[in-house]
């Protein structure tokens, strides 16, 4: 990475290249916060002026909203100057009365959300996608949200898993093998459903977030290993923890979608210090981070209005000595192993 620049890499075993910063649309699909129309179409627009190519989505994120609001931005610019991921694995239909809108969302659209990991609904979900972009190509398709962490029930974890094996992989395999979309990924919360994914499919890269930050480095022990050993790229969501990472240790900052508890903040503190005596933004450490590791492609930080898209890019584009890296493993703020940018 060069400073000042915005360079591409190759996403694992696919034939596409990603901006190293990307901009991910959970935000602009009203998560936790409300986003005018105008706001979400002039941070799309900042974030293309800023550089960025590679934009990610889903039908989850405001039931449909972010979908429509991305492609409406997008589908006037050179189709082969940008790549668009989406996902897979829910369904969007007409609620019924006594259904509510997922809490998640304090915006969105009126749509009930339905898992379908299956051959129809894989399709349906595709199709789908394509008509709220108003773009008849996506480069990129995501399993969505097949771990743990969206599906606590171990029972109904597994039946969704081997639906996927069993139907759903069979229409992914398609669409990719007849180039309707250019790769086949799988966008997780937790690390330990990358395993899973390696043993039974052919898969190209996972979407994970939040399990690799300056707060997170337990992939280097053997998730990262496997994926480097089958190929598979990765993409980081959730650089900044959901927040703490970039607010820094203040009072009310998040941690992984929670208030941030005493060690966590202290950890942060010290990170802090550190970041202040090299003259380096916290947000800048946390967004370069993750791109040290040779199979990370890119990061893909959301946004709710321009300013956070203009401070992610800033961050992104400061220079970071080595010194800082080799302080905080110095402190045992980072372990010794974890690579870092050069």
């Amino acid at each position: 990475m060069t400073a000042g620049s915005i360079g591409v890499r190759r996403l694992g075993r696919t034939r596409i290249s990603v901006s190293e910063i990307g901009l991910g649309t959970a935000p602009i699909g009203e998560l936790f916060e409300k986003v005018d129309e105008g706001v979400a179409a002039d941070l799309i627009a900042a974030a293309w002026d800023g550089g960025t190519r590679y934009f990610d989505t889903s039908p989850w994120y405001g039931l449909g909203q972010a979908e429509h609001r991305l492609g409406r931005a997008l589908y006037r610019r050179p189709r082969a100057d940008y790549v668009l991921s989406t996902k897979i694995g829910r369904v969007l239909r007409r609620p019924a009365a006594h259904e509510h809108r997922h809490p998640w969302w304090v915006g969105g659209l009126e749509f009930q959300a339905v898992f379908d990991y299956g051959y129809d609904g894989v399709m349906r979900s595709f199709e789908d996608s394509l008509q709220r972009l108003g773009i008849n190509r996506v480069d990129l398709l995501l399993v969505h949200d097949l771990d743990d962490w969206s599906h606590e029930d171990p029972a109904v974890l597994d039946g969704h898993f081997e639906t996927l094996r069993t139907s759903g992989w069979r229409a992914l395999a398609q669409l990719r093998d007849e180039g309707a979309i250019g790769g086949v990924g799988a966008g997780v919360n937790t690390a330990e459903a990358i395993p899973r994914f390696l043993d039974a499919f052919d898969i190209d890269f996972f979407l994970l977030a939040m399990r690799y930050t300056l707060l997170e480095t337990d992939v280097l022990d053997a998730v990262f290993p496997r994926c480097a050993e089958r190929g598979a790229g990765i993409v980081i969501g959730g650089g900044y923890n959901s927040g703490i990472l970039a607010t820094g240790a203040v009072p009310g900052a998040m941690y992984n979608y929670a208030p941030a508890g005493p060690e966590i903040l202290a950890r942060v503190a010290k990170i802090e210090a550190v970041c202040r005596r090299h003259d380096v933004p916290l947000a800048a450490a946390a967004l370069q981070f993750p791109l040290g590791h040779p199979i990370v492609a890119s990061i893909i930080p959301g946004a709710i209005n321009v300013g956070q898209v203009e401070r992610n890019l800033a961050a992104f584009r400061h220079p970071i000595p080595a010194d800082l890296w080799a302080e905080l493993k110095h402190e045992n703020l980072l372990r010794a192993d974890a690579p870092t940018p050069a």
